[in-house]
């Protein structure tokens, strides 16, 4: 099983990456988009869940590989941020070394550390020859040419160089949007410290530009929330990370939410 989260997206793009690892791996990946106005952190939400959606409760499951890209060109690294993988029992990851979309993973899973890898050091020691290490370290699309073939030496056991690295451990952020799902539920990157009955102050942002702020209730589940009317739940996402939900309706259309948007009112306090 290959999941590969990605920025790059769009039809030529899947098409790329399936071809490419489909003739490497013998199978073709599933290509989730990490799309909206924060890739970031949907991708840190969506990898988590991933590697959690591996505990299996006593049944025994076959070892997958996940492949994450998002690699902003921003200048700080030379034709972008260094890959790196770190394994989560017998299940691989290759990803952008990217401290927000590991955050998650080394909050919630420990994972502190990954093993950083440079691509022209790497290749080279693979035995390509010196057009090559130019060709796959100097392209656009490093994730097509660089990535697969990263996860693929790691996973078949094969002696890759690399620098075991920190990850950065970020501050405490306050409560984010990190994905909205189908039903406009949006879902946090945390998990809030939640009393059934008692309610939030949720900052709702209005078209005017304006943020208005609404007291929401807490609710043990999605099934005891009015209908049409929004709350505050455990969710299914992370380790019960806390969703704003309207049973019937979309959180997020009614609030103006997206990812990336703070939710509490002293978040909103710190905009205005």
């Amino acid at each position: 099983m290959i999941t590969y989260i990605t920025d790059c997206f769009d039809g030529n793009a899947r098409a790329r990456l399936s071809t490419r690892i489909g003739a490497l791996f013998g199978q073709s990946p599933t290509v989730v988009a990490a799309d909206g106005p924060d890739p970031e952190s949907f991708a840190a939400l969506t990898l988590l869940d991933c590697l959690q959606s591996l505990e299996l409760l006593g049944e025994e499951g076959h070892p997958t590989i996940t492949l994450l890209n998002i690699a902003p060109r921003d200048g700080v690294w030379p034709n972008g941020v260094p890959f790196c993988f770190f394994w989560h029992g017998k299940h691989l990851v290759a990803s952008t070394f990217n401290a927000r979309v590991l955050s998650l993973v080394r909050r919630e899973l420990g994972i502190d550390h990954v093993y950083v890898t440079d691509i022209r050091e790497a290749v080279t020691a693979a035995g390509f020859g010196a057009d090559d290490v130019e060709k796959i370290a100097g392209t656009q699309f490093r994730s097509l040419w660089y990535l697969p073939l990263l996860a693929k030496w790691v996973a078949d056991g094969r002696a890759v160089p690399a620098t075991e690295t920190a990850v950065p451990e970020l501050l405490d952020e306050e409560p984010t949007v990190s994905v909205v799902d189908n039903f406009g539920n949006c879902k946090l990157d945390q998990r809030l410290d939640l009393v059934a009955g008692t309610t939030l102050p949720v900052a709702r942002r209005n078209d005017d530009g304006s943020t208005t702020i609404v007291d929401v209730t807490c609710y043990p589940h999605l099934t005891a929330v009015p209908r049409n009317a929004p709350g505050i739940i455990p969710g299914s996402s992370g380790t019960g990370f806390t969703e704003l939900v309207i049973r019937g309706g979309s959180a997020a259309e009614a609030f103006g939410l997206q990812p990336g948007d703070a939710l509490l009112e002293r978040a909103a306090e710190k905009v205005a």
